[in-house]
């Protein structure tokens, strides 16, 4: 399965599709609410696909910011198993209780996007779910090259 994320971020086709495919696809993979795939740049973090729903609330938002800024400046996955807990949460949807953010390193080992992956259940992500979660940042790493 993994193996076809990594085929799907390899093609040729549309970028912002691609994304799309690949949201919906980790999202049916294990039954997640909601997936979005995430740009990285030197100041902002950006929404370049997702699935489940809405969009996100905040498209865009300062890479300082969030869960999503605080895995971008540490390097590595944040699992937020209570998200009304944590100050750092920027609210996409009142009923996410949940959230797991898992960087993508490009080139040189910078990241340059990330996996959000949203819950409407409290301790909704197992160690289960941190392996895939992270085989798949590595998959999808050539659609950020």
């Amino acid at each position: 399965m993994i193996e076809e994320l990594h085929s799907l971020a390899n093609s040729r086709d549309d970028r912002i599709v691609v994304a799309r495919r690949a949201a919906e696809y980790i999202r049916n993979a294990r039954g997640y609410r909601w997936i979005g795939l995430y740009d990285v740049t030197t100041s902002h973090i950006v929404a370049i696909g997702w699935t489940g729903g809405a969009a996100p609330t905040y498209p865009t938002f300062p890479r300082s910011q969030g869960i999503n800024g605080a895995a971008v400046i540490a390097g590595t996955p944040i699992i937020v198993q209570d998200v009304r807990q944590d100050p750092r949460y920027l609210t996409t949807f009142g009923s996410t209780r949940s959230e797991a953010i898992f960087p993508v390193r490009g080139p040189g080992q910078n990241v340059v996007g990330t996996i959000d992956v949203e819950s409407e259940r409290v301790n909704a992500f197992t160690s289960a779910d941190e392996r895939f979660l992270e085989a798949c940042a590595v998959s999808l790493s050539p659609l950020w090259a």
